[in-house]
């Protein structure tokens, strides 16, 4: 990674959009390019440019920065929708793709996108049916390489969301974790700071390829993430 990589990211002002901001600080092997809806207080000591536009003029902003990757942190919950299926899969899918796609046409051919571990096309559950949906479809949007992350329970601080039904799984993560073995470990809680220096570390291979990642392999990844330090 001795070459400056430009990032163009999505979701900044979710967990791992944060994480991946602050894992960002003090690394100048990245040029990271916020791309938001609204103005945000970025993470002390970040330093990167910060794009405020209508999501409809997001592709001229991809167009303008020209990024080699795009990582997609963008998502929702059923509660901040309105508990209406239609705003949820404006921001989990919609959104999404139509990001992706505008990034394929300003010439982007690596995505790094996170889902989650439930995510199924056939899935009863509509959440892991938009994720699943939502994969599916990034798969033919026409990237080189196309990375997608599943990680399991997400542990970390949160900007402005609390999560009842998260923040008591994550008290009970350090016993819940040992009781998921062999094919549940996937299920297993892992830390957004990780999740972000994974996602990180992908969006530097250029081997063509679509990848789906569960918690085990994000942590592989992370371990080549360089850091402040490369």
């Amino acid at each position: 990674m001795s070459d400056v990589m430009r990032i163009a990211l999505v979701g900044s002002t979710g967990l791992i959009g944060r994480e991946i901001i602050k894992a960002c600080i003090g690394c100048p092997q990245v040029r990271l390019v916020g791309i938001a809806r609204r103005e945000t207080v970025l993470p002390a000591g970040a330093r990167m440019e910060m794009f405020v536009a209508e999501p409809d003029k997001w592709d001229e902003v991809l167009e303008a920065i020209k990024p080699e990757v795009l990582i997609n942190a963008l998502g929702t919950t059923w509660k901040r929708a309105g508990k209406n299926e239609e705003a949820f899969r404006a921001v989990d899918q919609h959104l999404v793709l139509d990001t992706a796609k505008a990034a394929v046409q300003a010439g982007v051919e690596r995505m790094v996108s996170v889902s989650a571990i439930n995510a199924n096309a056939n899935a009863k559950l509509l959440y892991s049916r938009v994720k699943g949906e939502t994969e599916q479809q990034l798969k033919k949007v026409g990237f080189k390489r196309l990375d997608i992350l599943q990680p399991g329970l997400l542990i970390g601080s949160r900007e402005n969301d609390v999560r009842l039904g998260e923040g008591v799984a994550s008290v009970l993560s350090p016993v819940t974790d040992l009781l998921l073995n062999g094919s549940m470990r996937k299920y297993r809680s892992i830390s957004g700071q990780m999740v972000a220096e994974g996602a990180l570390a992908l969006a530097s291979r250029k081997a063509a390829g679509k990848f789906t990642h569960d918690n085990d392999m994000i942590r592989r990844a992370a371990r080549d993430w360089v850091g402040p330090a490369g």
